[in-house]
């Protein structure tokens, strides 16, 4: 099995218009499909695909089978993206901090999942942990 990297995630979500407004306005990623109770989007060389669960019996599971979905960013671009989440008040769960070579902040998308901007590799995380 040769994996190349990173594909993509699939969250399920409570409502498709809060989160799009979230993860594309808030966030910046772009809509590549956005359908009557899914979406797609695409964040650098990732993409997150939201699905609208609301019938009986399908709400969201919060954090059951994920703790948090990570995302790399430049260190140059790490302050400007921690001031645009503190400018729409979003719920930090950890950091800004340091950790390892990188810097690293974690908050809360509308439906409490969490996901972190992180600035380092693996390789860089690596040596850290030998």
């Amino acid at each position: 099995m040769k994996v190349t990297g990173f594909s993509h995630i699939t969250l399920q979500v409570r409502d498709l218009k809060t989160s799009l407004e979230f993860y594309h306005g808030i966030l910046g990623m772009n809509v590549r499909h956005h359908g009557r109770i899914d979406a797609y989007l695409e964040w650098g060389s990732a993409w997150v695909c939201l699905v609208e669960r609301t019938e009986a019996g399908q709400q969201p599971s919060g954090f059951a089978g994920m703790d948090h979905v990570a995302f790399y960013i430049a260190e140059d671009d790490f302050e400007e993206a921690v001031a645009i989440l503190n400018k729409h008040h979003i719920e930090f769960v950890r950091g800004p901090v340091q950790r390892g070579t990188g810097w690293s902040v974690n908050f809360l998308d509308p439906d409490g999942i969490q996901l972190e901007l992180h600035t380092s590799t693996l390789d860089e995380r690596m040596q850290v942990w030998r």
